[in-house]
């Protein structure tokens, strides 16, 4: 008897050793995804009113990509295009209306359900946007766990709130002193602790930067200097966020993990600056159209001992990307099958592939639209009016100078990229204003076209 007992004490041992084994075999994956965030709002992008070191020690540590973009110009279709590494507008979701009558297609498979296949424990933690009905929400999209809110929610007072740990109810938080940003980051460590013998994927998406603008005392106080309310405000949000993603880093680094584990910083779309003050970094437009200040955003990636460290990558990168990268890291292949947008980044970062990981690279927004390939970009803008606009964006990336004019064949031929891309989209979901603006100058061309 004595025999069997020590036999079935190896078993256990063994067993154990097994899974740490297979824990450590696998990377750890953290997307820290910033809301309404401006491309030069970090101090890693030239930030040096609004300190935010846990966010610059990505960079520091890891690879800053220079011209890295969203999919998307706004909230929900660019965490579609995120959690899918497909363009949005293959299954329709084009506008944040798809979130608020229904939500990301259930057709589409998240990274999330990729990664459970693969052994992961999952969580989401913070604001979802894709999708508030039963069958849409996290936890029934690959989640194990869901902490945060369904939609856009104020900081103070959170509605639309979901603690799957408790049920799956929607409520109110009435609690005076929960503050979502702070919350975030005690769930998210919390989370990490309870998983950390497992493989960890960890999805923190910020409702900082959106409005409203709400921050406690204790993040005010942090910017004496700073006289414009609207301002202050949004630099406390900033230090607030910042702190909490330094509070992610310090587990991870305290569970032993730091080197295991690869961490995204992005943000949704660009930021609107008359509501908010975001600064997108001299380029020009804002969050909810095409011109470079709409898709463009600061984008981090840290692997220690994978990416060297304080690295800058240069060629235009996509957050659909970040499935493809992160799936394969994780040890999965990525099946032709699934129709990826997005590519593994891994090759480019090591220098095992020096070509562009994307030589073109499309947007539609109703009416508003571009393509980029090579440096060459294509816009229509402005609402959607107006004729396209060729900008360089190697000698102009404030596009400032349209070369329309001068190069018609460029014109030309951008424009055909553009058109069979179109072609092979989705109507979009749940029509709203846009899309009514998109039908509308649609007609408007085939008329003046004779159609």
């Amino acid at each position: 008897m004595r025999h069997r007992g020590v036999l079935f004490c190896i078993a256990i041992l063994t067993g154990v050793a097994w899974q740490h084994a297979e824990a450590a075999d696998k990377p750890n994956l953290v997307i820290f995804y910033a809301d309404d965030l401006g491309w030069g709002e970090t101090g890693a992008f030239g930030n040096k009113d609004i300190p935010t070191p846990h966010i610059d020690s990505l960079a520091k540590n890891g690879v800053k990509f220079t011209q890295g973009y969203v999919a998307a110009t706004y909230c929900s279709p660019s965490r579609a295009g995120l959690m899918t590494g497909r363009y949005p507008t293959r299954f329709g979701h084009e506008f944040n209306s798809v979130a608020n009558k229904t939500g990301l297609h259930l057709k589409e498979t998240t990274i999330a359900d990729r990664l459970k296949s693969l052994g992961y424990a999952t969580a989401a933690v913070g604001k979802w946007h894709l999708g508030g009905g039963p069958e849409y929400r996290p936890t029934k999209r690959g989640f194990d766990e869901f902490f945060g809110t369904l939609a856009n929610t104020p900081f103070f007072h959170p509605t639309n709130f979901v603690d799957s740990r408790i049920s799956d109810d929607v409520r109110k938080i009435e609690n005076d002193s929960f503050y979502t940003t702070d919350a975030y980051a005690d769930r998210s460590v919390d989370w990490i602790e309870k998983n950390k013998t497992k493989p960890m994927f960890l999805y923190l998406p910020f409702n900082a930067q959106h409005a409203p603008l709400q921050a406690p005392k204790k993040y005010l106080d942090r910017f004496p200097n700073i006289t414009d309310e609207k301002r202050k405000l949004f630099a406390a949000m900033m230090s607030a966020m910042d702190d909490a993603i330094g509070r992610v880093l310090a587990k991870v680094r305290e569970i032993g993990q730091e080197d295991n584990t690869l961490f995204f910083f992005i943000a949704d779309n660009g930021g609107p600056t008359q509501s908010t003050t975001s600064q997108n970094g001299g380029l020009r437009g804002f969050k909810m159209n095409t011109f470079e200040g709409g898709p463009r955003v600061p984008f981090i990636a840290q692997w220690k001992g994978k990416f060297s460290a304080g690295k800058t990558y240069e060629f235009p990168v996509f957050n659909l990307d970040v499935l493809p990268t992160i799936v394969s890291a994780a040890g999965g292949k990525v099946d032709p099958a699934w129709k990826l947008d997005g590519v593994d980044l891994m090759p480019f970062l090591t220098g095992t592939n020096k070509a562009r990981p994307h030589e073109t690279l499309y947007w539609r927004y109703g009416p508003q639209w571009a393509v980029r390939h090579g440096d060459l970009k294509l816009v229509v803008s402005k609402g959607g009016s107006g004729d396209p606009e060729l900008y360089n964006l190697s000698t102009d990336f404030a596009e400032s100078k349209n070369l329309a004019s001068t190069q018609p064949e460029k014109v030309k031929e951008l424009q055909a990229l553009w058109d069979k891309w179109s072609a092979e989209q989705a109507e979009p979901s749940a029509p709203d204003a846009p899309a009514k603006a998109a039908k509308k100058a649609g007609n408007k061309k085939k008329k003046a076209a004779g159609g």
